[in-house]
């Protein structure tokens, strides 16, 4: 079981839960055509934007299989949200885990959703445990393949067209990253 001290704080950034004053800044991002492309969901009006916060509102605690640890990423130096990320725990006799971010492309380039991932790959080997911690991503989006690789992951697979999103047939790349691996690299 996984129940962070809140804020989890890195160099430049508080990861906390979300709160309903984070609607606007949710919004912001969640409407966004260029943000959802490779996501499995599309620009989300005001309904769904509440939808998902009421949602991400629930993640706070890894507790059993598939539960998700959802958290607002926050520059500390200004209180901006400007993302969210997220680990999954997919499978505790294995101690599998599995890790996602989306930024707000105007404070992208400045190393948020490396910074904020690599708190969550902390979280995931140091704090609950797990052996082997995957990302997995659309193969076209590149920017978040770079994410993935300056973390220290290794690219292990690339499904052709194993989903249909959004009406398409997508190819999936599959990235992971061990404990021992981890530990080796801090």
């Amino acid at each position: 079981m996984l129940i962070p001290d809140y804020p989890v704080r890195t160099e430049r950034l508080d990861l906390r839960p979300f709160t309903d004053d984070d609607f606007a800044a949710l919004h912001a991002y969640h409407s966004r055509p260029d943000v959802t492309r490779y996501l499995y969901f599309g620009p989300r009006d005001e309904a769904g934007t509440r939808e998902a916060l009421a949602l991400k509102r629930q993640r706070t605690a890894l507790r059993a299989r598939w539960d998700v640890l959802n958290l607002a990423v926050v520059v500390r130096e200004t209180g901006a949200l400007v993302g969210d990320v997220l680990l999954i725990w997919t499978n505790a006799e294995h101690r599998q885990g599995e890790v996602g971010y989306v930024l707000h492309p105007d404070h992208a380039g400045r190393g948020y959703a490396t910074e904020a991932t690599r708190a969550m790959l902390r979280l995931g080997f140091h704090d609950l445990g797990l052996h082997r911690i995957v990302g997995r991503l659309d193969a076209r989006n590149t920017a978040s393949a770079g994410v993935l690789e300056r973390l220290g992951m290794r690219r292990e697979a690339h499904l052709q067209e194993n989903e249909r999103v959004k009406g398409e047939w997508c190819d999936e790349v599959v990235y992971a990253l061990l404990a021992r691996e981890w530990r080796a690299a801090r």
